[in-house]
């Protein structure tokens, strides 16, 4: 009796090699899919990844699966396939990192040059309402960072009067910008 041109029960030459590859492929899995995952992420210290790479060794293996002469060269050839492509994973992440633009540092917001002009504005305001001795003083310690002694050959006064002067106007200053602004 002959064979009918199309038979379905009747396989190719293909069919049977990529049947044989899947069953293959599913058996290894389930032997070693989980410490090909350990493996990779030891290697590259992140488990998403690790996961990929063992997927992508996988499915290259059951691509060239009619070329390993030898099943039991499977396991092996899985095992280069994942550690080659662990290699190229941290190539590349070598590669990204030496290409990663310096990092910008943080830019003071759109209004902080308003807020810090209008703080010195009152600070310049509240010096003009201080006695003329102690803004003298001051400025002179504040401003021109200068030490008490040098204050006081600049202004022909004695050491102790900087000090003094010093104090009461950084108190009278220190008033004047804590105090609640008039409503």
């Amino acid at each position: 009796m002959p064979v009918p041109a199309h038979d379905p029960t009747r396989r190719s030459g293909a069919d049977t090699a990529r049947i044989a590859a899947d069953e293959g492929i599913t058996v290894l899995y389930v032997a070693h899919q989980r410490s090909l995952v350990r493996l990779a992420t030891l290697l590259l210290r992140d488990a998403m990844v690790a996961e990929e790479v063992v997927q992508d060794a996988f499915v290259a293996v059951h691509d060239r699966w009619r070329r390993l002469r030898e099943p039991d060269d499977a396991v092996a050839y899985l095992r280069q396939a994942v550690v080659n492509r662990c290699r190229s994973v941290l190539r590349r992440r070598t590669v990204a990192l030496k290409h990663v633009p310096p990092a910008v540092p943080d830019a003071p917001g759109a209004d902080e040059d308003v807020v810090v002009h209008e703080r010195r504005g009152e600070v310049l305001t509240a010096l003009r309402a201080l006695p003329t001795r102690q803004r003298e003083v001051l400025v002179l310690r504040y401003y021109l960072d200068l030490s008490e002694a040098d204050i006081a050959t600049t202004l022909g006064i004695s050491r102790g009067a900087v000090k003094s002067h010093a104090s009461r106007g950084s108190a009278r200053l220190r008033e004047i910008l804590t105090a609640e602004p008039p409503t």
